[in-house]
């Protein structure tokens, strides 16, 4: 198989700054500029020294052999295709020479397919075998891009010279098919593995986090606990981990271990305090995310970018405008197409309309970013929720791509909110069905509100018939609560927990409170249950963030916050419940549903009753 590039002349000696290799201690020539080449610099350097082998020593030496070597390896980092012509030039390279060029062609994102194709000569020229160094190299190559069938391949040679039970080999191999999204060949690889080093256990955490299997890799990094300590390798995938789950203890934990136990370096490292960044505000906890933030050495895009999404997740709309001038003010940091999304985000949850033509139009006009679904669907949305239904739906007509799903169940979503006709209502579901093309429960829920608002109650029957017909089930609501380290998983009407007892005697605490204070439910909030409002009342209190608030009060510490994180938008009337239980019993709680993050405290939300 021939390389691109040809083998050119020898070099020359360059008149620059030069290493005396005539003054170099009186041993024998050859360790004169094996000593000088450990002194080398840079590239013109290197090339003296080149030039000085080439007229000072002979071919057929063994040594000099070795000096080649050395002479390829300083070079293919620095100019790989110097270090290409000189490898050309040698006759029958051994393996490390191999070696030394894959593993630069690996490292250099240019050059991943290069790695495959030098990996396939060796096969056909070199009359020595690839070893546990050469597949790494190939293996990472393969990785990179996504090139299943070649690096499939590789693995059977690997096992064909006897290396299905070498780490390193298999290390490579758990990265290859994670990176390929083949996580159960990854898993298959690791759990076969005879010897495991930490690198081992750290590239299957990384993998299960890749593919959002957080409780996997935390279970997975418990395991390792007991046989390694973690680095910042590992940490860094936990607090990943943890930002998925919303587990703020053990991400809280991680972040400590890491102060006190890891090297500067990885304390200070940008990924790092970024995954930190995003951790906290995922888990809720915007002040320590800021703490982080703002106590960073160094930032990048990504920092910033983290940080803008926390606020507008949060609802600090301002404070996330406030942090994008200062990135492209202060720190001259360029904003990519994440910082708008962040941005727009910001203005809809806040409802602020004007600010998110702007940047909608800033984006576009000032730098030249092309805007995606994501930017229009936030837009929709934006306009959408304030009532501006019409433009929305105009801004739809307008898109240069086909909307998706998400954006026509905003569109619904908001017709149900601000009371918009039910022929719109009827015709956006129609729409959301066909973009989906599944059986999904919410566009039925979000219609069949639309309906039990209108006290159109034949209608809402109807809908529930329809999904009985298609069997399509309401996607139970599941919120989960972490109280001293522990993560509670509870669903609408749960009985299951060990605690449901008390739980249960807490809710009935928490309704005679609320109906003293003059609560009323708001019975369109269940329309999905065929009975009397007694019924509805019923199905409303066993909510699951009611059953975890209550489990919340039964068990947190006094003064502390209560957390929650739900897997469905919180209806209307839970927010209101929540608002009423912040103030009755003195607490702060904090829920994280499928949109934002909602602040209750003294009987208000800090998203102002806009959601």
């Amino acid at each position: 198989m021939a390389l691109a590039t040809a083998p050119s002349s020898p070099p020359q000696p360059v008149p620059t700054k030069t290493i005396s290799i005539q003054n170099a201690p009186s041993f024998d020539h050859h360790s004169r500029i094996l000593s000088s080449l450990k002194q080398c610099k840079d590239m013109s350097q290197l090339k003296q020294i080149h030039a000085q082998t080439l007229r000072s020593t002979s071919p057929y030496h063994p040594k000099t052999f070795f000096l080649y070597s050395q002479i390829l390896h300083f070079s293919s980092f620095r100019d790989f295709n110097y270090a290409l012509q000189l490898f050309n030039l040698i006759e029958n390279p051994n393996s490390f020479m191999w070696n030394t060029l894959i593993r630069a062609s690996a490292h250099d994102v240019s050059k991943k397919e290069q790695a495959i194709r030098l990996y396939l000569e060796m096969l056909e020229q070199a009359p020595f075998f690839p070893d546990n160094h050469t597949f790494p190299f190939v293996l990472k190559g393969c990785a990179y891009l996504f090139a299943l069938s070649e690096g499939k391949q590789v693995h059977g040679h690997a096992l064909k010279h006897g290396l299905g039970s070498d780490v390193y080999v298999n290390n490579s191999l758990i990265h290859f098919y994670a990176s390929c999204g083949c996580l159960d060949l990854a898993e298959k690889v690791f759990v076969k593995m005879s010897e495991r080093s930490l690198v081992s256990w750290n590239v299957m955490i990384e993998g299960f986090v890749q593919f959002g299997k957080f409780n996997h890799a935390l279970n997975l990094f418990r395991e390792m606990w007991e046989k390694f300590d973690p680095d910042g390798y590992t940490l860094q995938s936990v607090i990943s981990a943890c930002a998925g789950l919303g587990a703020l203890s053990l991400g809280a934990w991680a972040h400590a271990y890491l102060l006190k136990k890891c090297d500067f370096h990885f304390s200070t490292d940008v990924l790092i305090n970024n995954s930190l960044v995003d951790m906290y505000c995922k888990c809720g906890s915007l002040e320590l995310a800021q703490h982080v933030f703002e106590g960073m050495r160094k930032r990048d895009l990504t920092s910033w970018n983290h940080m803008i999404l926390g606020f507008a997740m949060h609802g600090q709309a301002e404070a996330a405008i406030e942090c994008f001038d200062k990135m492209i003010r202060m720190e001259s940091f360029r904003p990519n197409s994440i910082t708008f999304i962040g941005l727009l985000s910001a203005c809809n949850h806040k409802g602020m309309i004007s600010e998110g033509r702007l940047y909608f139009d800033m984006m576009i006009n000032d730098y030249k970013i092309k805007p995606v679904l994501e930017h229009y669907g936030c837009l929709v949305d934006l306009l959408a929720h304030a009532g501006f239904i019409d433009e929305a739906l105009d801004l739809v007509s307008m898109m240069p791509m086909r909307p998706d799903a998400v954006i026509w169940r905003s569109l619904l979503d908001a017709c149900c909110k601000k009371n918009g006709s039910v022929e719109l209502s009827e015709e956006l579901a129609s729409q959301v069905l066909r973009s989906e093309g599944d059986v999904g429960s919410g566009v039925y829920v979000l219609l069949s509100r639309v309906y039990a608002s209108a006290c159109r109650w034949d209608d809402v029957g109807l809908v529930r018939k329809l999904m009985t017909g298609k069997g399509v089930t309401k996607e139970p609501g599941c919120s989960s609560i972490e109280i001293d380290g522990v993560a509670h998983e509870l669903f609408a009407g749960d009985t299951s927990h060990p605690e449901t007892k008390e739980i249960y005697q807490m809710l009935n605490v928490i309704d005679e409170k609320l109906v003293s204070v003059g609560y009323s439910p708001d019975y369109s909030q269940a329309p999905m249950v065929d009975e009397l409002d007694e019924a509805r009342r019923h199905s409303l209190r066993l909510h699951s963030e009611r059953l975890a608030i209550a489990l919340g009060l039964l068990k947190m510490q006094p003064g502390m916050p209560i957390r929650i994180f739900k897997n469905l938008q919180v209806c209307n009337d839970c927010h209101e419940v929540t608002k009423l239980i912040s103030r009755i019993f003195s607490v702060e709680i904090i829920v994280r549903d499928r949109a934002r993050f909602h602040h209750f405290k003294d009987g208000f939300c800090s998203c102002l009753d806009y959601w």
